[in-house]
Parts: C-alpha cells; sequence; structure tokens
C-alpha cells in the first residue's frame, strides 16, 4: 500500500501499511455488502427526493449501485484491506462505474450513520430467518410429541429419577422454551428496526434531507429522535447477543440430554449413521456430536455477549472506532445459531429413534410412583405428611429387601396402613400414575394433548 485515499488533504502521508491492516475491516464488514448497497439506494433516492441532487444523477447513482450488487453476486467485486471497509469500498467502485456523480452519494451521510444502518437492515433479516429456524424445530419436536403421548419415560430432578411423565410432554417443554426464543426476537426486532440514517456523523446535517424517506423506503418503523443516539447505540445489537445465548441455553440444555441418552448407561435413544459418527480407535463407538458440538459452540456466543458489554461499558458518546468490534462478534453469533438451529433440527427430525421398548422398561424399575402412594392414601383421608412419612419407610424397607412396590403383596400394604385396598397396584402402574396427572399444564395424557393442540396453533397463527 502506497497510497491512502479515504481521508482529505489533511494527511500529508499515507498509513503504514501494518495499521492499514490493522484498521481495515473489509475482511469482515463484506457480511454487509447487500444492505449497504440497499441503504445507499434508498439514500440516492431520497437526496433527488428532497432536491439535494438531480433525479438524472440519482438514476445514475442506483443504476451503479445495482450494477455493483450484481458483480459481488457474480464474484467480480473482490475489494482489498486498501478499500478498509465495504462501504468505503463501494463508493469506490461506484465512482469507477459512474464518474463523479458518484462522489454525491456521500452528501448528508456518515460512515457512523451508515454503518448503523447496514448492521440493522443485516440483524433484522438475520432474525426473520432465526426466527424461521425456531419454527421449524418447534414443528419438528410437536410431530415427535404426537406420536409420544402415550410413551412414557422416567423424568428427573437433580439427575435423580422423580416421577414418571409423558415422552411428549418432555418435547413439549422445549417447544415452550423455543417459543419464548421466538417471541423474544420478535421483541428486539421492533427495537432493531429503527433508523439512523440522516443523524450524520453525530450532529445530524444542514442538509434539508428527509429520514422518514429512507426510513419507509427501507421498512424502517421509526427513527432515532436524537442523533448522538443513533450513530452510538448498539443496545439492539447486545440484546439480540441476549437472545442468542438464551437460545443457545436451550439447545445445549436438549444437547446434554440427547447425550445421556444415548448413553449405554440409558439407552433411551439411538443415533442414526447419518447424524453419529465413530471412533478413529474404538470400533464399537457411535459418538453424538451433533449436540456435543452444539453444547461447546453455546459459549463462543456467551463470550461474544460479554465481549459487547465490556466494549460498550466505557464509551462517551458518539461514534467510537471501538465500535468496529461489534461486527465479528454479531457475525459470528448469528452464524452459529443459525447452524446449530439446523443441526439439531436434522438431529431430531431423521437422526434418532427412541427406544420405546427401553423407556417402558425404565418407568418399572425405580421408585417413582412413591408420590402415588402418598397420594393414595391422602385421597383416602390420610393427612399427606403422615402419609408422606409412612412411603418414606415403605421404600426403605424395600431397598432392604431388594423389591419394587409393585412386588408388595397387598397383605404387606394393609398391615401398613389398613387404607390400602386392591386398588393401590393400579394406582401405582406407570400409566395410571402419568394419566392422572391432569392438572393444567401436567403431564396428564389429556393435557398432553391440549398442550400439543395449544403448541399447534400458536405455530399456525404466527402471531408475535
Amino acid at each position: 500500500m502506497t497510497e491512502q485515499k479515504t481521508w482529505s488533504q489533511r494527511f500529508e502521508s499515507a498509513l503504514h501499511p501494518a495499521i492499514a491492516c490493522f484498521n481495515a475491516s473489509i475482511g469482515f464488514d463484506i457480511e454487509l455488502i447487500e444492505y449497504d448497497i440497499t441503504g445507499s439506494v434508498a439514500h440516492a433516492k431520497m437526496l433527488a427526493h428532497t432536491g439535494i441532487i438531480s433525479e438524472s444523477e440519482a438514476q445514475q447513482l442506483v443504476a451503479g449501485l445495482e450494477q455493483i450488487r450484481l458483480e459481488y453476486h457474480q464474484g467480480k467485486f473482490n475489494p482489498g484491506v486498501d478499500a478498509e471497509d465495504v462501504h468505503l469500498a463501494v463508493e469506490r467502485r461506484l465512482t469507477d462505474l459512474v464518474g463523479d456523480v458518484g462522489k454525491k452519494l456521500h452528501t448528508a451521510r456518515s460512515r457512523n450513520d451508515q454503518v448503523g444502518t447496514d448492521t440493522r437492515l443485516y440483524l433484522r433479516d438475520q432474525i426473520d430467518q432465526i426466527r424461521n429456524q425456531l419454527r421449524h424445530f418447534q414443528e419438528v419436536l410437536l410431530n415427535l410429541a404426537k406420536a409420544h403421548v402415550e410413551t412414557l419415560i422416567p423424568g428427573y430432578t437433580h439427575l435423580q429419577r422423580a416421577q414418571p411423565v409423558s415422552l411428549a410432554h418432555h418435547l413439549l417443554a422445549y417447544v415452550e422454551m423455543l417459543e419464548r426464543d421466538w417471541q423474544r426476537l420478535g421483541e428486539i426486532r421492533r427495537r432493531v428496526n429503527i433508523s439512523p440514517l440522516g443523524c450524520g456523523a453525530l450532529a445530524g446535517t444542514t442538509f434539508p434531507i428527509d429520514r422518514h424517506h429512507t426510513a419507509e423506503t427501507l421498512h424502517f418503523e421509526g427513527i432515532y429522535g436524537n442523533s448522538l443516539d443513533g450513530v452510538s447505540d448498539r443496545d439492539f445489537a447486545i440484546e439480540f447477543l441476549c437472545a442468542a445465548s438464551l437460545i443457545m441455553v436451550h439447545l445445549s440444555r436438549l444437547s446434554e440430554e440427547i447425550i445421556l441418552w444415548a448413553s449405554q448407561e440409558f439407552g433411551f435413544v439411538t443415533l442414526i449413521d447419518s447424524c453419529a459418527t465413530g471412533s478413529s480407535i474404538m470400533p464399537q463407538k457411535k459418538n453424538p456430536d451433533v449436540p456435543e458440538l452444539v453444547r461447546g459452540k453455546t459459549g463462543r456466543v456467551f463470550g461474544h455477549l460479554q465481549g459487547l458489554l465490556v466494549l460498550m461499558k466505557g464509551l462517551p458518546l458518539a461514534y467510537n472506532k471501538d465500535l468496529q468490534e461489534d461486527k465479528e462478534a454479531l457475525f459470528d453469533s448469528v452464524n452459529t445459531i443459525k447452524a446449530c438451529l439446523e443441526a439439531m433440527t436434522i438431529l431430531w427430525q431423521e437422526g434418532l429413534e427412541f427406544r420405546t421398548e427401553r423407556l417402558a422398561s425404565a418407568v418399572t424399575e425405580d421408585f417413582s410412583n412413591a408420590t402415588d402412594v402418598a397420594d393414595y392414601l391422602a385421597s383416602k383421608g390420610v393427612p399427606f405428611r403422615e402419609a408422606y412419612n409412612l412411603v418414606g419407610k415403605v421404600v426403605r424397607s424395600c431397598l432392604a429387601s431388594g423389591k419394587l412396590l409393585k412386588d408388595l403383596s397387598l397383605e404387606h400394604w394393609q398391615t401398613l396402613h389398613p387404607a390400602f385396598e386392591e386398588d393401590i397396584y393400579q394406582a401405582i402402574a406407570p400409566t395410571q400414575v402419568v394419566a392422572r396427572r391432569n392438572s393444567y399444564g401436567g403431564t396428564g395424557f389429556d393435557q398432553v394433548r391440549r398442550g400439543i393442540q395449544d403448541a399447534c396453533d400458536r405455530l399456525n397463527s404466527n402471531h408475535d
């Protein structure tokens, strides 16, 4: 690099080559090129609309910008470090294509409000794509839930067997988490969708621009009311990274369960070959790489959130070069979320099978029906705390003798308490244990079917 044309004649010499490379963002903010061109087209049309440039000049600018868009799609536009960033790269190429009129595009605009506009256009688009992915993943989980309403699975607290639940009920818990993710992104999108274009470097502009015109053209819902805030605000990016982190929390929790379920110790699911890998040395292995990678990638999204919070905490108004560092965090988080959602959707749609016989066996080999014995006695007038203590003693006795509650004879039950009758065996049968938990939102089969229908209705309505 022997020449630096970015700045005015204020500068007598070019940047040091190493500093130019250090300063450049073109290596990653080329991601914004589509949005930069779209924003620039709107700006050019507004300049003509307000009489700042002529209609003919605006038409030349728009035609040149669309030519750059085409060149980029064809792989013919590949600016280097000397362009510094995508905004300057586009402007330089535009001037090459349309001549001096290209130099008029930047009238009444700064790179500060320009990059803010591009980033919001980008993130708005990505939020829409991620919300669509969330919906698709929910549909996959719902289809599985419909098929497994009466499939039972051990429910856990503290990773200890607690009570049996419907497998569909377990899956619906994640559908609900994803629903909150979908709603949260919709709320954030409204705050992303505010235009800073026209705020200038920090103080607005002396030109008679029409900020509402560009906002309407770009489908923004409003404009920033303070130019200082408009160019320096990154709350929307932090909010997105918060939401992205929560999405990854949910995907990571689900991943952890798959990893456990696929282990020989649990044996609840079988991984299909197309979504698993093997060992380089142990031929018998089948590894759950997809959920392990999702679990691992969660940390990088958390890190980007923390990084942006630290980046912003000490910045004075208005724009500072530090803000260049928001792009890679944002881009990588978006790409990570989208890749993880795609992989998990494929895994759940076609990459695993539930071992229903193993699940049916699993819910009969523990004491997860103990609470139902206490409930049984309580329903017959025995104070619950008294019933609770009695059942605790029974479980301790069973553990000592190697028996389960279902193995006890009726005579044994009746020696424990006269309220026990023949129907105790039905009360502690796993299917009955689950079916009777029919309180709103519970795992009872009727409630699970209602939950599936409610979730389907939400997805079909698709309203925020």
